[in-house]
């Protein structure tokens, strides 16, 4: 879909200095609906406003496979076990597809993945929470892949093509992960009273992450503005949020589980939710670093990635201790 090889921004494209014409030109391509490629000429910014949010995105889905994954052992059955170790290898599959769409930005994944181990990257805050229960793990499959969705899609109609092409992809599995989610939902919502009591502790606990889930409230949202005008991001943090809410707060209730908001409720003159404000300081807090499992996720993937660097000094022959094995 992108090849191998990432671009190189600063060979391909220097002499190219930003003049107001080339940006006016840039502009009005983004304005008619054209797909910008990565052979294309485009403004730093841009490059660097899409590394930051397609690494951010990859960092996502490959870090919110742990919390569920740490449940393929103890998923209730063997069918249960069988699906969910598929979801996971379809998440860990969408971090790659976002992975090599970055990298034709010209950032390499070596990188963005040491980005990510040092912390200097950061990858959505709800994935800082433990999955305490199997009802956690259905919780996330539910909604957090309900969540991811609504923001995909719109973004998937945006303007950088090698994003929108993975995005288009990603999301027809996210919907078969929807499914999968919602019916260990139902299951424990209908059935025994422990299951029952433990689904409706999960969704408790779910609900303030899912909040931040979509990012700050507009009129705090440092991007958007810019993102938008670049058809980089297609809708607002507040409309997404809006959007999530209509469609999966009903379909809570149908189940006769409760959130924990006193103050949600329909408006029925806006036609919009009011809900209690999250809570922001905890956002910042756990986007930078300090959230119950920030150390625990690093921890996990920096011993992946040592653990796995002989297999890429295999493949690029850089070791014949590693390649005779091979042969």
């Amino acid at each position: 879909m992108y090849g191998n090889a990432y671009i190189d921004p600063n060979e391909k494209f220097e002499g190219q200095e930003e003049t107001p014409e080339l940006l006016a030109a840039f502009q009005a391509r983004i304005d008619q609906g054209d797909k910008i490629e990565p052979q294309d000429w485009m403004p730093a910014m841009y490059r660097k406003q899409l590394i930051r949010m397609i690494e951010q995105h990859a960092h996502s889905e490959i870090i919110g496979s742990l919390p569920e994954g740490t449940w393929i052992t103890r998923a209730p059955g063997f069918r249960r076990k069988l699906a969910l170790m598929a979801k996971v290898q379809d998440e860990v599959g969408h971090a790659q597809l976002l992975y090599s769409a970055a990298e034709t930005l010209g950032k390499s994944r070596e990188d963005m993945m040491n980005d990510l181990i040092t912390g200097k990257s950061k990858y959505s805050n709800i994935f800082n929470y433990p999955a305490l229960t199997w009802a956690d793990s259905a919780v996330i499959a539910w909604l957090v892949d309900a969540g991811a969705i609504v923001n995909q899609l719109a973004n998937s109609k945006g303007s950088y093509g090698p994003y929108c092409r993975a995005l288009e992809r990603i999301c027809y599995e996210e919907s078969f992960h929807l499914k999968y989610g919602h019916d260990n939902v139902v299951h424990l919502a209908t059935g025994t009273k422990k299951q029952r009591a433990m689904v409706q502790a999960a969704m408790t606990r779910w609900w303030p992450p899912l909040m931040h889930f979509f990012g700050p409230s507009d009129k705090a949202s440092v991007h958007s503005k810019t993102l938008m005008g670049w058809k980089v991001k297609m809708a607002t943090n507040d409309s997404m949020r809006q959007q999530f809410m209509d469609m999966y707060i009903p379909k809570i209730w149908d189940l006769g589980l409760t959130l924990p908001d006193p103050l949600l409720k329909k408006n029925e003159e806006t036609g919009q939710w009011d809900y209690t404000e999250p809570d922001w300081a905890e956002f910042k807090r756990v986007i930078n670093g300090d959230g119950p499992c920030n150390a625990e996720r690093l921890a996990v993937r920096r011993m992946a990635e040592e653990n796995g660097k002989w297999v890429a000094r295999a493949i690029r022959n850089e070791d014949a201790e590693y390649v005779r094995p091979f042969a």
